[in-house]
């Protein structure tokens, strides 16, 4: 197999080996004597285009002929455009098949909070307010490291640093202290020190209101310019949360508890077709036994957003997508910058032309959930099953915000490969074999299977592998690469002045 057409009605098929011109492939039935050299996950033109015609892959437009195309030509840059751009006007036709979360005896095996959140790992996490507390903060966690080495029931200290909190107002403060707190409560840490250097912005007295009430044995405050000797200080408020998260175990729990973020970056053309395939049937199954599963990344919903729409639960969520839609679009253009530009080097090299072809791809993480909630940045989540995020393309920012709403594991696909680690535990899978084998200390799980899955029974053995793999790791039975590898990092959207 050389080539594969996703849909009966695609007039494109992806190359799925390097193809050179002469070559002749097979599509359903067809044979097409290849005009151009097409690269592997790179597009081959299935019929000739006028200049303007609408180009179809995922049984969607993804662009539009800039030029005459012939049959077995190469269909990227140099011959397709975006659509996106004008305004749209949206009706909401709910699609009846769409996945809603049911009660299950189903569960997972987590650390149960005083909130009726769960964790999948009891971590105490450093926290940083302002980036000026950072340097203390990450020679407090080596020392802390140092006394207090992980156990069977404490995952270890988890420096998380951040470069705002300070010479912001308005609307971009109270982002940063939303995040932040939103952070500070999530399940999976047993206890927390919010580092503060004293005269920030962010100061943990304005912490406090976004807050709310919160166990005070397990969330610290060491603020630099209080004490004398901060390691000194730092190690004595470590040593008390300590003491009341030693009892910590984990027990059975509900799996509707479990609260999981799915996101991608650096995506190439086989994204869309295994590793977000493999999560959306993941997240199909888990909705169903009632987790919630969230996903962010608007600008990459742009192209895609209409099939979304008409899974939204009912109209108030349906006119919250819209609204959320509608904001991005004024983001950008607030800045004169436009969405459609999202595509990189790295996914337009990886076979990606258009923002529409990469939204396309992207939402399949979310499988055939209805959408059951939408949330601005720095929102929890107080609905379980499918629920979007409005967040950003950019991995850290976004990730950070679905952090924040709850998620306690992130579920991260990739087609061109990255070591990044989030706030906990990042699950990554592969879109391709290649990368899988060439990064395997980056690479949880090799999504690139999917390809040569011949049988029914052979993508359901994948799909299996891939839920067994996730319970692991909620069970605390597998550690992912970024934890092996002790990469974690927040970071938070700024979009305001700087004092």
């Amino acid at each position: 197999m050389s080539a594969i057409k996703l849909y009966s009605n695609d007039t494109v098929a992806l190359a799925t080996t390097d193809l050179k011109t002469g070559e002749t492939i097979e599509i359903d039935g067809q044979s097409i004597v290849l005009l151009d050299d097409i690269p592997n996950a790179h597009k081959i033109a299935l019929k000739h285009f006028e200049v303007g015609e609408g180009i179809r892959k995922y049984d969607n437009i993804i662009g539009y002929a800039s030029v005459p195309i012939k049959t077995g030509q190469w269909v990227h840059s140099h011959n397709e455009v975006t659509g996106l751009g004008k305004s749209k006007e949206y009706t909401y036709n709910f699609n009846d098949i769409s996945i809603f979360p049911r009660l299950s005896d189903k569960t997972f095996m987590g650390y149960a909070r005083e909130d009726g959140s769960a964790g999948i790992r009891n971590h105490v996490a450093l926290i940083s307010t302002v980036f000026c507390a950072n340097g203390p903060l990450h020679k407090l966690s080596r020392l802390a490291n140092s006394k207090y080495p992980s156990t069977t029931f404490f995952d270890g200290i988890l420096p998380l640093t951040q470069d705002f909190g300070c010479s912001q107002t308005g609307k971009d403060l109270d982002t940063t202290c939303k995040i932040l707190a939103g952070v500070i409560k999530n399940a999976n840490f047993g206890g927390v020190i919010i580092v503060s250097l004293g005269c920030e912005m962010a100061i943990p007295e304005v912490l406090e209101t976004y807050l709310g009430n919160y166990n005070k044995s397990r969330i610290k405050v060491l603020s630099l310019q209080n004490c004398e000797d901060e390691f000194e200080t730092g190690m004595a408020l470590i040593d008390e949360i300590m003491e009341v998260i030693k009892t910590d175990v984990r027990t059975p729990i509900s799996l509707s508890k479990l609260h999981i973020a799915m996101n991608c970056g650096g995506s190439d053309a086989y994204s869309g077709i295994t590793a977000n395939t493999l999560l959306g049937t993941l997240c199909d199954t888990l909705v169903q036994e009632g987790s919630t599963m969230n996903m962010t990344e608007v600008p990459e919903m742009m192209g895609a957003e209409h099939i979304l729409m008409n899974r939204a639960a009912n109209e108030s969520v349906f006119r919250d997508i819209v609204s959320m839609m509608h904001n991005y679009d004024a983001y950008f253009a607030r800045y004169g910058e436009k969405a459609a530009d999202n595509p990189t080097q790295g996914n337009k090299a990886g076979g990606l032309t258009t923002l529409e072809e990469k939204s396309l791809g992207c939402i399949q993480k979310g499988g055939h959930c209805a959408v059951t909630e939408v949330l601005e940045y720095g929102d929890r989540t107080t609905k379980n099953g499918f629920v979007l995020i409005s967040g950003p393309g950019n991995d850290l920012a976004g990730v950070t915000g679905q952090i924040a709403a709850g998620a306690v594991l992130t579920i991260f696909t990739t087609g061109r490969g990255t070591p990044c680690g989030f706030a906990g535990p990042t699950f990554r899978l592969s879109s391709n074999t290649a990368l899988a084998t060439k990064k395997k200390s980056w690479i949880d799980y090799d999504a690139g299977r999917l390809l040569s899955a011949k049988t029914s029974e052979q993508i359901e053995a994948l799909n299996k592998e891939l839920y067994d793999s996730i319970l692991a790791t909620a069970n605390g039975e597998y550690k992912t690469k970024n934890e092996m590898n002790e990469y974690y990092q927040m970071g938070i959207l700024k979009d305001g002045v700087t004092l």
